[in-house]
């Protein structure tokens, strides 16, 4: 009897669980300033969280949540199921093995290379790198080095000083350290705002060493089909939602490539 009434229970459960519960996305988190600062902190900052609870409002059927990873590890986790999505991505970024689905996300950031300003120094300094010490984020894929992250490489073709951390990159170019960093013009712009003393201090390039055209990575089986999400994603770019969190970082809307 005992057995019968656990039955009946459990069932009841299952009859009260609403079939309309919002279908869970875990999204790949990986520190990538301002779109993502420190997910693994638990710090609720940057611009993916601003999208993600947009798009939790915007409807009922997908939840999107946080799941933090690292630049190193987040297409490991994508490929083998830890996470549904990644944001923010580019095909050029070590997904050449890799099956995915993705949704152009019609924004364009670029980045850009930074260094101390001095007498004399024009824009013709950033043409040519040899010689040049340089400080590069560790797992990063820079465009000059023809998208070759791995640390041996840079640093004994490019006389790199690796790190984890944008600011302490701006800060040895500021001290005399390194000659040349790069930033993404969004994160600079928003380093900027907060330390006006710097830009006096830096000269950035007119040219950019990329253009960041972000799209979203979803995995083909994963509970979130690259249809359904295109159209939230055009859903908030037509409320103007989209532009809202991204403009006052200078992130660029352009059109989308079905």
């Amino acid at each position: 009897m005992w057995m019968v009434h656990c039955v009946l229970l459990t069932l009841g459960a299952a009859v009260q669980t609403p079939s309309w519960a919002a279908q869970e996305i875990r999204v790949g988190a990986a520190h990538f300033p301002p779109y993502i600062v420190r997910p693994e902190r638990g710090a609720d900052t940057g611009l993916l969280p601003q999208l993600l609870t947009a798009l939790n409002q915007l409807q009922s059927d997908y939840h999107f949540i946080i799941v933090p990873t690292s630049v190193a590890r987040r297409i490991r986790d994508f490929d083998q199921g830890r996470v549904d999505m990644l944001l923010f991505e580019n095909p050029d970024w070590g997904w050449r093995d890799v099956v995915y689905s993705r949704v152009d996300l019609g924004l364009e950031d670029a980045e850009v290379f930074v260094t101390r300003r001095q007498p004399g120094r024009e824009q013709t300094y950033f043409d040519n790198l040899d010689g040049k010490r340089m400080a590069l984020f560790t797992g990063y894929h820079y465009a000059f080095a023809g998208f070759n992250p791995r640390a041996k490489f840079l640093t004994s073709t490019f006389n790199a000083t690796l790190t984890y951390s944008h600011r302490s990159n701006l800060q040895m170019v500021l001290r005399g350290r390194v000659d040349i960093t790069l930033m993404t013009r969004s994160n600079l712009r928003e380093i900027l705002n907060n330390n006006p003393q710097f830009e006096s201090q830096i000269m950035v390039s007119e040219r950019a060493d990329q253009i960041y055209h972000h799209f979203a990575f979803l995995r083909p089986q994963g509970p979130i089909q690259s249809q359904a999400f295109s159209r939230l994603m055009q859903t908030l770019r037509d409320s103007g939602q989209l532009e809202a969190i991204f403009a006052p970082y200078h992130i660029e809307q352009v059109a989308v490539v079905p």
